[in-house]
């Protein structure tokens, strides 16, 4: 047979589109589902669970309910496309009350197990939450927002008829009055309702200039638990949250407790006696651990279960007998789930739980127990977002596998753990290696830095879609916990109070050591992006050394001064990082301000920011590109419309921003070492 050129570049072509189609490609992202919010049935039979799923015709990620049992038999609940959250289960298990959009907005709905039929029993003008069945299975609690317009405080005169005059002025006097993701705050408070669990008008029980949000728990069928921060001077307290029992039918408030700290999430034993909670006692500190309470509502003398966990715990449960205790808590970056008895003893279930930040690879998971210790959690897997997993008598079983279809043929970058010393202190530091697909240890590779936000926060061995995308251009990515991050104790998280950038700074840079010291690396090809916390970091890294050869600083802040008056929590901010105001400290704010070490700059670097962003607001990217612009630094700025501070809500913002990263990288990549 005669082989002719065009038929070699054809073979060519072909193998090398089929080579392309078998790595994870920046379309592939409108794939991608995940699994959150197990919801077991009382009996343990099977589980409810949000199917996330992004949605390309609307740039969207939604989430429909399913069912999976133990057999692994899963489908839709309800059908159709729609965002449900919130489900809850009646104490008999025979309904199921759940928050929807399936009847135009997001209304109350209800499920009936005996007819497989579900109906939106409200017609609510807000968007309820935090929907709780009262013990008798008769009433429904829930919380929303309720408006209170005021009135500006000046008359204007009215347009004449046909006339098209401007918008006219906004009046803001509130202490809070813009949100990220939410933006400009409403006239009104988050109000308590109650209403007939088999429909009906609900009824507001809970009034006044006060926010009375977060979950709820009934005592009895007669009153209901709730987290509130009802001082008159909440803005300059804004952490010294309570605990307060509301009685549905007089709606008579009465407190709890009193402490100095945040007092959340309560939740009632299943026998009516015991109230457990989350708290801490306040000591204004950047992190400061959240504990467990649990208190014998006859005795109230609250009992702290976890003075012997250095790690925070979130998600209480409490098991059906009322005698244990089941919570989860990160430590190095995996999501542990424990069952505590009320006299301490602690036995460890998992420490597999996570998988839910799909787009970096930040810990973080959710689960759910019931009869006969039957527990479903999302699991954390460095290949697949979230999938459930089931573990009853002493057997694990994987129930769903979301990704099969977009992942079985695709080669993914493979994740290996690393520890490595840090120079400064006595501390390890764990982070991940990322490999790009056929990864061959003989050839020498770029790395990129990518660095974590918060900054007490922690990433994981979890898949994440921004990272995969890096290592899929053929790129070994480095990501890791620097002190300040979470997940492994408080006084590690504390290194960096009121010291924020700092030592973190070494740490990153002993990662890059770490790895160039493996060989395959060119060290002539270092890159360094990372956002929010990560942004402050990669502007500090390229005012504190020029090994990089391109850097995106994405959402930072680069001011601290500017940033404390421009934030949405801005009471927080002052309070808890600083250790004063930044007109009494000054110094302070610029000591630790990337833009102080703006005149060091060599590095090419790009800002990348959502223009709705509030938590750090675009004002802060806009300063440091026009100082970096000054001081004639090669520069660029994208600004990503509508987008708040999670930029990659929208799939295609995510797509969108990785590729202007590996563009910036590509445009000052330089020659391949040989």
């Amino acid at each position: 047979m005669k082989t002719t050129i065009g038929m070699i570049l054809a073979l060519a072509t072909t193998s090398a589109a089929a080579t392309e189609q078998n790595i994870f490609q920046s379309e592939d992202v409108f794939q991608l589902e995940y699994a959150s919010a197990p919801t077991v049935h009382p009996s343990g039979d099977y589980t409810v669970f949000i199917r996330n799923y992004m949605d390309i015709m609307t740039d969207r990620r939604y989430g429909a309910l399913w069912r999976v049992d133990a057999s692994g038999e899963l489908r839709p609940l309800l059908g159709g496309d729609a965002n449900d959250h919130s489900q809850t289960w009646s104490p008999d298990g025979k309904t199921l009350a759940f928050v929807s959009n399936r009847s135009g907005s997001n209304q109350i709905h209800l499920y009936w197990t005996d007819s497989q039929r579900h109906a939106p029993v409200t017609r609510l003008t807000g968007s309820p939450s935090n929907l709780s069945w009262s013990p008798n299975g008769e009433w429904l609690a829930f919380t929303m927002f309720t408006p209170e317009p005021s009135a500006p405080p000046v008359s204007l005169p009215k347009a004449p008829e046909g006339a098209k005059w401007a918008e006219p002025p906004k009046y803001i006097d509130k202490e809070q009055y813009r949100f990220d993701g939410a933006g400009y705050a409403k006239d009104g408070y988050t109000q308590i309702y109650v209403m007939p669990a088999d429909g009906g008008t609900p009824r507001q029980i809970t009034h006044g200039d006060y926010h009375h949000g977060g979950s709820l728990a009934w005592n009895g069928n007669n009153s209901i638990i709730f987290s509130a921060n009802l001082r008159e001077d909440a803005f300059d307290q804004p952490q010294n949250s309570d605990l307060y029992s509301v009685n549905v039918t007089s709606q008579e408030i009465s407190q709890l407790t009193d402490r100095n700290g945040p007092d959340r999430s309560p939740t009632m034993s299943p026998d009516g006696t015991k109230l457990a909670w989350l708290g801490n006692d306040d000591e204004k500190m950047s992190y400061q651990l959240t504990q467990l309470y649990v208190m014998d509502l006859n005795a109230k003398a609250p009992k702290l279960l976890t003075s012997n966990l250095d790690y925070s715990v979130s998600d209480v449960q409490w098991s059906p007998d009322s005698k244990a205790v089941y919570f989860s808590y990160d430590r190095h970056g995996n999501g542990h789930i424990v069952k505590q008895s009320l006299n301490g003893e602690r036995q460890q279930l998992t420490d597999r739980m996570g998988g839910l930040s799909y787009g970096r690879p930040y810990s973080g998971g959710d689960f759910d127990v019931a009869a006969n210790d039957t527990l479903v959690f999302t699991e954390a897997n460095a290949q697949r977002p979230a999938d459930l997993v089931l573990q009853r008598g002493g057997k694990t079983q994987q129930l769903t596998q979301l990704n099969e279809d977009l992942f079985a043929h695709k080669e993914l970058g493979k994740v290996e753990e690393i520890w490595y010393d840090s120079k400064h202190g006595d501390y390890q530091i764990q982070g991940w290696i990322v490999y790009p697909p056929n990864f061959d240890k003989s050839k020498k590779y770029p790395l990129i830095l990518e660095i974590h936000g918060g900054p007490h926060t922690a990433y994981a061995e979890t898949f994440s879609a921004e990272v995969q995308l890096m290592a899929a251009a053929g790129n070994v990515v480095l990501y890791t916990n620097p002190r300040g991050s979470t997940s492994y104790g408080e006084e590690f998280a504390q290194e960096i109070h009121h010291n924020y950038p700092s030592q973190d700074y070494d740490d990153l840079m002993d990662g890059i050591d770490a790895v160039v010291d493996k060989g395959f690396i060119d060290e002539e090809r270092l890159y360094v992006t990372g956002g929010s916390g990560g942004g402050v970091l990669t502007a500090w890294i390229v005012g504190h050394t020029d090994r990089f050869r391109a850097a995106v600083v994405a959402k930072p802040v680069i001011n601290w001064y500017s940033f404390v008056l421009t934030a949405d929590a801005y009471s927080y901010f002052t309070k808890y990082w600083f250790p004063a105001l930044p007109w009494e400290n000054p110094e302070h704010y610029l000591k630790y301000s990337p833009i102080s070490y703006v005149g060091n700059v060599t590095t090419p670097t790009m800002l990348l920011t959502g223009e709705a962003d509030y938590r750090t607001p675009i004002s802060e990217s806009e300063q440091y590109y026009q100082a970096l612009k000054l001081q004639g630094v090669d520069t660029a700025m994208v600004r990503v419309p509508d987008a708040p501070h999670g930029i990659y809500s929208r799939p295609s913002n995510l797509i969108g921003k990785v590729a202007y990263i590996l563009h910036w990288f590509n445009k000052y990549g330089g020659e391949a070492a040989e």
